[in-house]
């Protein structure tokens, strides 16, 4: 979902890298290590580095489980990426989202989906090496949001509820292309890649 908003926005020969298989994903697909390929030599071959790194050692769930007493479930792997892209990539143009809390992302501009009128808010950070402008809240104007997580159907009296179908899902997302609720879930609405993708392609375009 990621690489069809920065599509939208004019960057093209997109590659995605994931440790897991991604039969969903349109475009040129490498199974690997992402902190291996930021490691190598391979991001010089490209003019833009994106990089999602697992948030679910920085959500509320994962605080939650903390407070209980449990222990963490997954690797914090933003904190590498940052490192990395710092030191070693600081001359290329790299953009990393994660979620609000997520520690090194003080400086991020915040995504919402209601300023795209859509059905979900999901705020998301951007964090960049180039400059960044953030969207603006419409919560009022959204309403009561649609949530895109755990199962379908579910609902909290005057809180929160998730679709009710994989489409709807779908729908209040801004996604146009068929994905089942489990990677649909895990991702973002593309509008907001296509917002830091325009700002970015406007910042490269300025240089030539």
């Amino acid at each position: 979902m990621a690489s069809t908003g920065y599509q939208m926005s004019g960057v093209d020969d997109i590659t995605g890298i994931d440790l897991n298989p991604q039969p969903h994903y349109p475009y040129s697909f490498i199974q690997a290590d992402a902190l291996d390929i930021l490691e190598s030599q391979m991001p010089e071959g490209f003019d833009l580095i994106h990089a999602s790194p697992p948030c679910q050692m920085h959500t509320r769930a994962k605080h939650l489980r903390k407070a209980q007493g449990g222990e963490p479930k997954y690797l914090d792997l933003l904190t590498p990426t940052l490192e990395l892209l710092n030191a070693k990539w600081s001359h290329k143009t790299w953009i990393v989202e994660n979620v609000p809390g997520a520690p090194g992302m003080e400086q991020a501009v915040i995504q919402c989906g209601s300023a795209y009128f859509l059905g979900v808010r999901r705020h998301r950070l951007f964090l960049s090496n180039r400059p960044l402008t953030g969207s603006k809240c419409n919560h009022k104007g959204q309403g009561r949001p649609w949530g895109v997580y755990h199962v379908m159907g579910d609902s909290i009296p005057k809180g929160g509820r998730t679709c009710l179908t994989v489409e709807q899902g779908r729908y209040v997302m801004g996604v146009d292309r068929e994905i089942p609720w489990d990677s649909l879930k895990e991702g973002f609405p593309p509008a907001y890649t296509h917002s830091i993708g325009n700002q970015i392609m406007r910042e490269l375009s300025y240089e030539l």
